[in-house]
């Protein structure tokens, strides 16, 4: 069953098409991956998903509902997150405090406490952090705090914009072991990511966007042995 669908998806930034006629499926329980090279529409595509640009052409629906005109407050209350490429916490406030910030558009601050204690299982490196100011962590802390509050807000689907970047392979590994908890958890996972090689084998179906379109899909473990996926993603690797 499709949780998320964009059909023939345009979005256009000063006239330059960022998106063209884009559609991509997420079926509801799987990990999808959004590969490309930079410039290749992938934060376009999520941006559009989440409401924070317009489509200028094109179908979006989560859930059956279309939301290619919802404010991203509504679309978050819907039920899907987005943790963004850059992290964009607050820096001045609290690990904890940055959590908490996670449950307030869905109304869920009842539930604060429980789902505090369940972000911190799955990153219990940052309960020693808990009351210090976000802009004192490491970098893979910081991806952990972003990934940790948008599941504050329980959703039904997460997005991740280059949850790797700037990261020291072992820290990677980290990060991509816990979406796959996250995933196992009964959330479906929609990840944007240039390190196929890390990717594709957690992930289920995957797109490669060239130029906005898409270019190559399929099932993410026979897209290893394309030979066009391999020559641009996986053979420098």
């Amino acid at each position: 069953m499709s949780m998320l669908s964009l059909s023939n998806v345009s979005v256009a930034y000063d006239r330059a098409l960022a998106l063209r006629d884009c559609s991509i499926e997420v079926q509801a329980g799987t990990i999808v991956t959004l590969l490309g090279a930079n410039g290749a529409g992938k934060t376009t595509a999520l941006h559009s998903i989440a409401g924070l640009v317009r489509a200028n052409a094109g179908q979006i629906r989560f859930d059956g509902l279309d939301i290619a005109r919802s404010k991203p407050s509504e679309i978050v209350r819907a039920g899907l997150a987005l943790v963004p490429e850059r992290r964009e916490l607050f820096p001045e406030m609290t690990v904890e405090e940055n959590l908490i910030m996670g449950c307030f558009v869905r109304g869920l601050t009842r539930k604060t406490k429980q789902t505090i204690s369940e972000v911190y299982d799955l990153f219990p490196e940052l309960v020693s952090k808990r009351n210090e100011a976000a802009i004192l962590l490491s970098g893979g802390q910081q991806q952990m705090l972003a990934i940790g509050r948008a599941l504050m807000g329980k959703p039904r689907m997460l997005m991740l914009d280059e949850p790797s970047l700037g990261l020291a392979p072992k820290l990677i590994d980290r990060i991509l072991g816990t979406i796959s908890t996250v995933h196992r958890s009964g959330v479906t996972i929609l990840l944007v990511e240039q390190n196929a090689y890390r990717t594709l084998p957690i992930s289920n179906y995957s797109y490669v966007l060239e130029d906005g379109a898409v270019a190559v899909e399929g099932i993410s473990t026979e897209l290893m042995t394309d030979s066009r996926v391999q020559e641009s993603y996986l053979g420098t690797l």
